[in-house]
């Protein structure tokens, strides 16, 4: 990252006007427009499903503020330029997540966790404090904590974090550059008829429902190598490495080959959503990461503690 590059993350960072609540950042919105009616009522059309009592009594509390941190009142002009910060909220509780996260490893730019089964790693949807960054950020104190890539809610193991935005775009440029080695483990049904290992590709996108991906005839655009590491009666334990990342490429690949992956509630067929079975979780496991420090030079790698279940 050049000087000029830090020098805006760093201004970026001094600017956020409201502290870490417990372990929760706040997020920001820019207003696109100047509009008549005041903050309170411009809030309530902006976000149709945070009730009116709730807006109020954040502004009442005085959780929203302006840029510079002033509080922002039922009437204050909604003004085109401006940028508001907030606490996200959910309106009803989490549902605790049963399952504790690990350090593996932390330096002064780098840190590594290992992450449960249903445990997501960002806030979304209905879950705020209930994910991997927020547990972090609240243990560990580190406010600037990003994941620089993610893991579904669903699959457990390494994940890796930057804290340091001064050095953040190097450890970015390792994923974007694919120079990392990702290797994964899986129990699911014994391939029938197929020479092991072998590589698997296919040409995949979003699926009409959003949360999903499905394949298409077409140039293939993802690429997955499986291995057999043991077989028990009519499953086996894969190693996978996936040479692409598309969303849900592994669960996608191993379902289209008739081999979908135990506790997998979207592949082949997704399951109407409920509450989840904490006793059957994904038997898909993100075991181990390896790359060439790009400060150091120095090889690394780290390995998940998490380990799959064979079905009983």
């Amino acid at each position: 990252m050049g000087s000029s590059a830090r020098g805006r993350q760093a201004e970026a960072n001094a600017l956020v006007p409201l502290p870490l609540r417990d372990g929760v950042a706040p997020s920001y919105l820019w207003l696109t427009e100047t509009r008549a009616g005041g903050m309170l009522r411009f809030l309530c059309e902006r976000f149709p499903d945070v009730p009116m009592q709730s807006w109020a009594a954040r502004l009442e509390r005085g959780e929203v503020v302006d840029a510079k941190g002033a509080r922002v009142a039922f009437d204050t002009p909604v003004r085109q330029g401006m940028r508001i910060w907030y606490y996200r909220e959910l309106d009803v509780p989490e549902v605790p997540i049963p399952f504790q996260e690990a350090v593996l490893f932390q330096d002064d730019h780098i840190l590594v966790a290992d992450k449960p089964h249903f445990l997501p790693t960002i806030p979304s949807g209905r879950f705020l404090r209930e994910t991997l960054l927020v547990r972090l950020k609240r243990t560990h104190d580190l406010p600037h904590l990003v994941p620089i890539h993610r893991l579904d809610r669903e699959t457990a193991g390494v994940v890796i974090f930057s804290h340091n935005p001064a050095s953040r775009g190097a450890y970015q440029s390792m994923f974007q550059k694919r120079v990392v080695t990702k290797t994964y483990e899986a129990i699911a049904p014994l391939l029938q008829g197929r020479t092991l290992p072998f590589t698997y590709r296919s040409r995949m996108q979003d699926a009409a429902q959003f949360f999903l991906s499905e394949e298409v005839a077409g140039e293939p655009n993802s690429e997955t190598l499986i291995e057999l590491i043991e077989g028990r009666g009519l499953l086996a334990r894969y190693r996978l490495h996936p040479h692409t990342g598309r969303k849900h490429q592994l669960r996608l690949h191993l379902a289209s080959l008739g081999a979908p992956i135990v506790g997998d509630s979207f592949y082949p067929v997704a399951r109407p959503c409920g509450s989840d079975d904490f006793s059957a979780p994904l038997q898909l496991l993100a075991r181990a990461i390896a790359f060439d420090d790009p400060l150091t030079r120095q090889p690394r790698s780290f390995a998940s503690r998490f380990d799959l279940r064979w079905p009983m």
